[in-house]
């Protein structure tokens, strides 16, 4: 059975279709990643995940729970945590664990909130009011009340944004231990850099349509903007190589040219004509593309 099981979801706001026909398995154990610009509909897939709006067409499941037909299941086996800073200033952390543990029908949970608490560096802010604390210390606290029922399928809606380095440090480290012991992972951030380091797989939205959706791995593999970097202090590159040119300069140590390639495939045959035609290579450096480069190209093109 798989974590996630959307399919065929749409979602019209008046004259703006945010989602326009979305399918997508995620399993379970998985960490990925839910990507796209601002306006994608990445929100608005989110929200009808946990069941906070419904969808004109479609339908979700979270374990084969029916986010609709079956809210009250569908909702145990999920964690999330969403963008705003949502929290009720009457109650400190600890109440406010124990309140949301209650709302699902656990009302002896200290152990584990103690162990939450203890893994997002919150055991000295327990006994804080929640008005108290700072933004990040608030932004822990969400994610806090997330897990505290121990979800299956954990959502986090840019978790790490406007916070510190530290938080984020902690905040991986956990979701990292969570996603090993079995926990499923969904994760949607403007930090590419995030995503390319926690995510296996990944989906990218543009304006409500998935638009990629393959491994990391494999997205990187396939993308047009690595780099084969090469410094010659004798002879030139061969006319036929001219068009792989992203960058070419001269310098009193020799050229130094950028060469577009799409398989790493394709350096071994590059440096072989290269020798062919007389050149000396005294340097070279092979620049791969990451999640950035991926993520302008799809962007810009609207698939690869």
């Amino acid at each position: 059975m798989s974590a996630i099981q959307i399919t065929n979801v749409e979602k019209r706001y008046k004259s703006l279709q945010a989602l326009g026909g979305v399918s997508l398995t995620i399993e379970e154990g998985e960490f990925f990643g839910l990507l796209g610009p601002n306006g994608a509909g990445k929100t608005t897939l989110i929200s009808i995940i946990a069941g906070l709006i419904r969808p004109d067409a479609g339908t979700v499941t979270i374990h084969g729970h029916d986010v609709t037909g079956d809210f009250r299941e569908a909702r145990r086996k999920l964690g999330v945590v969403p963008q705003e800073l949502v929290f009720d200033p009457f109650f400190t952390v600890r109440e406010t664990l124990r309140l949301q543990s209650g709302y699902f029908g656990l009302p002896n949970n200290d152990p584990w909130i103690d162990e939450v608490m203890h893994n997002l560096d919150l055991t000295n802010k327990a006994d804080t009011n929640m008005r108290a604390l700072s933004g990040g210390m608030k932004r822990r606290v969400l994610v806090a009340q997330a897990l505290v029922h121990k979800p299956p399928v954990i959502v986090l809606d840019e978790p790490t944004a406007g916070v510190d380095v530290e938080l984020r440090q902690t905040l991986w480290k956990f979701i990292s231990r969570l996603n090993r012991e079995g926990h499923t992972v969904v994760l949607t951030t403007h930090y590419l850099e995030e995503a390319q380091a926690m995510c296996k797989r990944v989906a990218m939205l543009k304006s409500g349509k998935i638009v990629a959706l393959d491994s990391m791995a494999a997205l990187i593999r396939r993308i047009s903007g690595s780099q084969l970097i090469v410094n010659m202090t004798a002879g030139d590159l061969p006319d036929e190589l001219r068009h792989l040119v992203t960058h070419a300069e001269t310098s009193d140590h020799g050229r130094k040219y950028s060469l577009r390639i799409n398989e790493y495939a394709e350096v071994e045959g590059i440096l072989a004509r290269l020798r062919e035609s007389g050149a000396v290579i005294d340097e070279m450096q092979l620049q791969q593309a990451d999640l950035e480069d991926i993520f302008l190209q799809i962007m810009d093109k609207g698939t690869l």
